[in-house]
Formats: C-alpha cells, sequence, structure tokens
C-alpha cells in the first residue's frame, strides 16, 4: 500500500462518499487505475484493501458527526424524553427509531452479501455494471419524484425501504446515498429532507463495520504488516473532503435535480468496464 494510494483514494472517498455516485466503486476504479497505470504496489492483501475502505469510510463518518452534531444531540434527547415521559409523538424520536430499524434491515441485507462485495473488489469491470444500474435508478427517481405535488416526511413505510437499499449499498457500484436518497424520492420525501436522514442513516453501519471487521477478519500480526502510515493519513483527508462534501452537496441538492449525478454514474460506469474488460 503506497502513501499516495492511500491519499488518492483518501480525497475520491470523501467527494464521492455523499455525492450518489459510489464511494466503493471510485474507491474500486482508483485502486486498480493505480496498480494498472501508475506502477503502484499491487501485492497489497485483499484484507489490507478491505481495511482501507473501513478506514476511509470511518473518516467521512466523523465528518457526518462533527456536521450533524446539533441534530444528533437533538435525537439523544427526544429519545432519552420520550421514554421518561412515554410521549411518542415527536418528530427527532421518530427520527432515531427510523434510524434504528433501517439498521436492523441494511444488517439483513448487507451481512449475506459480505462475501460478494470482498470478491467485486477486484472485478472493477462488473462494479461499472452495478453503478450503470444506480444511474439508471437515480434517473427513475428523480421522475417518479415530481409526481408528488405535496412532499411527505420521512414515514416508517419510507424508513423500511431506505434501510433495505442500504443493505443492498454494500455491493460496490451500488451508490449508498444514491439508493437510499432514491429511496426516499420513490415515496414522496423532500430531496434534501431525504439525503440529510441518508446521511445520518450511514452512522451506525460505518460504525459497526469499522468495528466489527478488523475485530472477526483480521488478526494483530496482519495489521502489523499494512502501510498504517498511509492509511492514518487517507483517513484523515477522506475526513476533511468529506465534511466540506456535505456541507456544500445539501445546498444543491435542496435546488437542483440529482439527474446530472446519475447521467455521470451511466458514463464512469460504462467507461469502467469496457476500460477493465479490456485491459484484463
Amino acid at each position: 500500500m503506497e502513501l499516495l494510494q492511500a491519499v488518492i483514494m483518501g480525497i475520491v472517498q470523501g467527494l464521492s462518499e455523499f455525492l450518489p455516485i459510489s464511494s466503493s466503486a471510485h474507491l474500486v476504479f482508483s485502486s486498480n487505475l493505480c496498480k494498472i497505470l501508475g506502477g503502484l504496489e499491487s501485492s497489497a492483501s485483499i484484507n489490507q484493501e478491505v481495511f482501507l475502505d473501513i478506514m476511509l469510510h470511518l473518516g467521512t463518518l466523523i465528518a457526518v458527526l462533527i456536521f450533524f452534531r446539533k441534530d444528533i444531540t437533538e435525537i439523544l434527547k427526544s429519545v432519552n424524553n420520550s421514554i421518561q415521559t412515554k410521549d411518542y409523538h415527536s418528530k427527532e424520536f421518530k427520527t432515531g427509531m427510523y434510524i434504528i430499524i433501517g439498521t436492523l434491515l441494511t444488517a439483513l441485507v448487507a451481512v449475506p452479501l459480505i462475501k460478494v462485495s470482498e470478491y467485486l473488489i477486484t472485478k472493477p469491470e462488473f462494479v461499472g455494471i452495478a453503478l450503470i444500474i444506480t444511474g439508471f435508478i437515480l434517473l427513475i427517481s428523480e421522475y417518479i419524484s415530481k409526481k408528488y405535488t405535496e412532499k411527505k416526511e420521512i414515514s416508517f413505510k419510507t424508513s423500511v425501504l431506505i434501510g433495505l437499499a442500504q443493505g443492498l449499498a454494500s455491493i460496490p457500484g451500488f451508490s449508498r446515498s444514491g439508493l437510499t436518497i432514491s429511496a426516499g424520492l420513490l415515496n414522496g420525501a423532500e430531496r434534501a429532507e431525504a439525503a440529510k436522514y441518508s446521511f445520518l442513516l450511514s452512522i451506525p453501519v460505518i460504525l459497526g463495520a469499522s468495528i466489527i471487521y478488523p475485530i472477526f477478519t483480521l488478526d494483530i500480526k496482519e495489521i502489523q504488516t499494512f502501510n498504517i502510515t498511509a492509511i492514518i493519513i487517507g483517513t484523515i483527508i477522506s475526513g476533511i473532503v468529506g465534511y466540506l462534501c456535505i456541507k456544500y452537496f445539501l445546498k444543491f441538492v435542496s435546488k437542483f435535480s440529482l439527474a446530472i449525478f446519475g447521467y455521470y454514474c451511466l458514463v464512469i460506469g460504462i467507461l469502467a468496464s469496457v476500460f477493465f474488460t479490456v485491459i484484463k
């Protein structure tokens, strides 16, 4: 694992985690391009590649925690107050419960797909196909959302669909933010509200993966063989870039359609599929 590779992937993760363009796909593309075009180290183990991916996601998770710290505090306070007063009608309490429900459903879908996700890290041509599908989903959800003249708040039904969508997005190429925001739009949610909920829903899943994967998959001796310095630097960069991306993406999504990201996914997905198929 070269330092330059970790830096590039940190920037890519920070930019693509919150944009509906699949950060996992871009990490797979970047990693493989670094090896093919840059002559960078290609002997890194799959575990090190996956560990770097998780750490980069941890960096963007920290960005979410900092950016939404007030919202998170309000949700935690509301849950605590609701339990004490037995009044469960506040929006913040419902949001907290929906996040728990969405997280459980995400795990239900994502856990059986772990081996598939790890396998696809070395198959960028297939990841490109998944990215093409993401592009179509974004375009379709934007088209259907225009039929809702009155936007809805996040509901129990919407939280269930978003949780399932997030689980499916464990497959590289299926954008987590793209699929979850699209699920919200398909159920009439306001675009910025769906994006905000999507970011909050990412917290327990990424946190869980960052803890569970290293404990049950890696051993201390294996971790000692990793380029920890490069991984840490990449993680810090992903956090900084991710924070800035959240800030400006929320402003963008409140005013403009996600269709541009749909077309982007189609183009990059097609190019990646063709390029990596030919190169092999």
